[in-house]
Protein backbone atom coordinates (compact mmCIF):
# COMPACT_ATOMS: atom_id res chain seq x y z
CA UNK A 1 0.00 0.00 0.00
CA UNK A 2 1.25 3.34 -0.76
CA UNK A 3 0.64 4.50 2.80
CA UNK A 4 2.28 1.77 4.53
CA UNK A 5 5.63 3.92 5.41
CA UNK A 6 3.39 6.14 7.61
CA UNK A 7 2.64 2.62 9.20
CA UNK A 8 6.23 1.78 9.54
CA UNK A 9 7.46 5.12 10.84
CA UNK A 10 4.81 4.87 13.67
CA UNK A 11 6.04 1.75 14.69
CA UNK A 12 9.67 2.58 14.78
CA UNK A 13 8.11 6.11 16.95
CA UNK A 14 6.43 4.50 19.30
CA UNK A 15 9.57 2.48 20.53
CA UNK A 16 11.59 5.56 20.65
CA UNK A 17 9.10 7.76 22.86
CA UNK A 18 9.31 4.47 25.29
CA UNK A 19 12.89 4.24 24.71
CA UNK A 20 13.78 7.94 25.89
CA UNK A 21 11.00 8.20 28.71
CA UNK A 22 13.36 4.77 29.64
CA UNK A 23 16.19 6.61 29.95
CA UNK A 24 15.13 9.07 33.33
CA UNK A 25 14.60 8.13 37.04
CA UNK A 26 11.65 8.01 38.72
CA UNK A 27 13.23 11.03 40.99
CA UNK A 28 13.32 12.73 37.66
CA UNK A 29 9.49 12.97 37.00
CA UNK A 30 9.42 16.44 38.68
CA UNK A 31 12.05 18.10 37.05
CA UNK A 32 11.56 21.30 34.54
CA UNK A 33 13.66 22.83 32.27
CA UNK A 34 14.55 26.18 34.72
CA UNK A 35 13.13 25.33 37.90
CA UNK A 36 10.28 26.52 39.53
CA UNK A 37 9.59 28.02 35.82
CA UNK A 38 5.67 26.49 35.23
CA UNK A 39 6.55 27.46 31.40
CA UNK A 40 8.46 24.37 30.61
CA UNK A 41 6.59 20.99 31.20
CA UNK A 42 8.32 19.00 33.71
CA UNK A 43 9.12 15.33 33.14
CA UNK A 44 5.36 14.27 34.31
CA UNK A 45 3.55 16.90 32.39
CA UNK A 46 5.45 15.61 28.84
CA UNK A 47 4.60 12.10 29.71
CA UNK A 48 0.81 13.05 30.34
CA UNK A 49 0.47 14.64 27.32
CA UNK A 50 2.11 12.15 25.11
CA UNK A 51 -0.57 9.80 26.06
CA UNK A 52 -3.25 12.34 26.14
CA UNK A 53 -2.54 14.48 23.59
CA UNK A 54 -2.37 11.47 20.88
CA UNK A 55 -4.95 9.69 22.95
CA UNK A 56 -7.23 12.49 21.38
CA UNK A 57 -5.72 13.29 18.03
CA UNK A 58 -5.99 9.27 17.39
CA UNK A 59 -10.00 9.31 18.58
CA UNK A 60 -11.01 12.50 17.17
CA UNK A 61 -8.66 12.97 13.65
CA UNK A 62 -8.67 9.66 12.96
CA UNK A 63 -10.87 7.90 14.46
CA UNK A 64 -9.22 5.08 16.14
CA UNK A 65 -10.19 4.49 19.57
CA UNK A 66 -7.94 2.15 21.32
CA UNK A 67 -10.94 1.95 24.15
CA UNK A 68 -8.60 1.95 27.10
CA UNK A 69 -7.62 5.02 29.37
CA UNK A 70 -4.77 7.40 28.00
CA UNK A 71 -3.10 7.13 31.37
CA UNK A 72 -2.26 4.59 33.65
CA UNK A 73 -3.99 4.22 37.26
CA UNK A 74 0.12 4.81 38.85
CA UNK A 75 1.76 7.49 37.02
CA UNK A 76 5.11 6.23 37.54
CA UNK A 77 7.61 6.10 35.03
CA UNK A 78 7.74 2.43 34.37
CA UNK A 79 4.04 2.83 34.15
CA UNK A 80 3.85 5.59 31.78
CA UNK A 81 6.04 3.53 29.17
CA UNK A 82 3.72 0.39 29.60
CA UNK A 83 0.10 2.23 29.11
CA UNK A 84 1.30 4.20 26.01
CA UNK A 85 3.20 1.14 24.12
CA UNK A 86 0.01 -0.95 25.24
CA UNK A 87 -2.36 2.01 23.61
CA UNK A 88 -0.11 2.89 20.66
CA UNK A 89 -0.05 -1.04 19.93
CA UNK A 90 -3.57 -1.01 19.45
CA UNK A 91 -3.67 1.99 17.48
CA UNK A 92 -0.71 0.20 15.14
CA UNK A 93 -2.75 -3.06 14.37
CA UNK A 94 -6.03 -1.02 13.14
CA UNK A 95 -3.84 1.27 11.14
CA UNK A 96 -2.10 -2.12 9.88
CA UNK A 97 -6.24 -2.71 8.52
CA UNK A 98 -6.75 0.70 6.53
CA UNK A 99 -6.42 0.97 2.58
CA UNK A 100 -5.29 4.03 0.54
CA UNK A 101 -8.58 5.34 0.41
CA UNK A 102 -8.72 5.90 4.16
CA UNK A 103 -5.39 7.48 4.46
CA UNK A 104 -6.96 9.89 1.82
CA UNK A 105 -10.12 11.12 2.84
CA UNK A 106 -10.48 14.29 4.45
CA UNK A 107 -10.36 14.26 7.94
CA UNK A 108 -10.77 17.54 10.60
CA UNK A 109 -7.78 18.84 11.99
CA UNK A 110 -8.51 21.58 14.90
CA UNK A 111 -10.65 24.17 12.73
CA UNK A 112 -9.30 22.82 8.61
CA UNK A 113 -9.48 19.66 6.77
CA UNK A 114 -7.01 17.79 5.71
CA UNK A 115 -6.18 14.36 4.90
CA UNK A 116 -5.43 11.06 7.26
CA UNK A 117 -2.08 10.88 6.05
CA UNK A 118 -1.40 14.85 6.26
CA UNK A 119 -2.64 14.51 9.92
CA UNK A 120 -0.97 11.30 10.52
CA UNK A 121 2.58 13.04 9.23
CA UNK A 122 1.96 15.71 11.71
CA UNK A 123 0.96 13.73 14.84
CA UNK A 124 4.43 12.08 14.31
CA UNK A 125 6.19 15.54 13.59
CA UNK A 126 4.64 16.55 16.88
CA UNK A 127 5.92 13.80 18.96
CA UNK A 128 9.26 13.86 17.56
CA UNK A 129 9.55 17.64 19.20
CA UNK A 130 7.94 16.75 22.78
CA UNK A 131 10.62 13.57 22.20
CA UNK A 132 13.46 16.47 21.77
CA UNK A 133 12.37 18.25 24.49
CA UNK A 134 12.66 15.57 26.46
CA UNK A 135 16.27 14.65 25.23
CA UNK A 136 17.37 18.13 25.77
CA UNK A 137 16.41 17.31 29.15
CA UNK A 138 18.52 14.33 29.86
CA UNK A 139 21.32 15.91 29.17
CA UNK A 140 20.67 18.66 31.72
CA UNK A 141 20.55 16.03 34.01
CA UNK A 142 23.91 14.24 33.36
CA UNK A 143 22.56 11.45 31.80
CA UNK A 144 23.80 9.45 29.10
CA UNK A 145 21.86 9.23 25.98
CA UNK A 146 21.25 5.93 23.44
CA UNK A 147 20.53 6.93 19.98
CA UNK A 148 16.83 8.14 18.60
CA UNK A 149 17.18 8.27 14.99
CA UNK A 150 21.74 8.01 14.75
CA UNK A 151 24.58 8.52 17.00
CA UNK A 152 25.17 10.87 19.65
CA UNK A 153 28.02 12.02 22.01
CA UNK A 154 27.74 8.62 23.98
CA UNK A 155 27.69 6.52 20.86
CA UNK A 156 30.54 7.37 19.94
CA UNK A 157 30.07 11.28 18.52
CA UNK A 158 29.70 12.46 14.86
CA UNK A 159 28.40 10.27 11.78
CA UNK A 160 31.26 11.03 9.82
CA UNK A 161 33.50 9.84 12.24
CA UNK A 162 32.00 6.46 11.70
CA UNK A 163 30.20 6.96 14.94
CA UNK A 164 27.71 4.15 15.85
CA UNK A 165 23.93 3.75 15.86
CA UNK A 166 23.22 1.91 19.59
CA UNK A 167 19.65 2.17 20.22
CA UNK A 168 18.51 1.47 23.93
CA UNK A 169 16.01 -1.40 22.92
CA UNK A 170 15.16 -2.90 19.92
CA UNK A 171 11.79 -3.12 20.17
CA UNK A 172 8.60 -2.52 22.36
CA UNK A 173 8.49 -5.86 23.38
CA UNK A 174 12.41 -5.60 24.42
CA UNK A 175 11.78 -2.10 26.12
CA UNK A 176 8.64 -3.74 27.97
CA UNK A 177 10.73 -7.07 29.48
CA UNK A 178 13.93 -5.10 30.02
CA UNK A 179 12.23 -2.09 32.07
CA UNK A 180 9.77 -4.18 34.26
CA UNK A 181 13.31 -6.49 34.98
CA UNK A 182 14.83 -3.13 36.53
CA UNK A 183 16.88 -1.96 32.90
CA UNK A 184 18.35 -3.94 30.22
CA UNK A 185 19.76 -1.18 27.82
CA UNK A 186 22.49 -1.80 25.15
CA UNK A 187 25.58 -0.96 26.61
CA UNK A 188 27.38 1.75 25.67
CA UNK A 189 30.98 2.53 24.05
CA UNK A 190 31.72 5.63 26.34
CA UNK A 191 33.54 8.84 24.70
CA UNK A 192 35.16 8.39 21.75
CA UNK A 193 37.76 10.97 22.38
CA UNK A 194 37.18 12.73 18.65
CA UNK A 195 34.61 15.62 18.49
CA UNK A 196 30.86 15.30 19.35
CA UNK A 197 29.87 18.21 17.22
CA UNK A 198 31.07 20.32 14.66
CA UNK A 199 32.16 23.47 16.03
CA UNK A 200 34.24 21.65 19.29
CA UNK A 201 35.40 24.34 21.96
CA UNK A 202 39.01 25.36 21.16
CA UNK A 203 41.26 24.31 24.36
Amino acid sequence: MRYDFLIATYETECVKVGSVWSEFRDEDLPVRPRDGDPRGRSVHEQMVHQCVSEDLWFRNMLGIDVGAPPLPAQETRVEFIKRYVEASGRRLAVLRETHESWWEEDTHFFDVRRSRAWVMTRRMTHTSHHRGQLMAMLRMLGRDLHSNYGPTADTGGLMQNQALTIYAYPTVAALLNGESAGGAKAPLPGPSGKPVTERPAKT
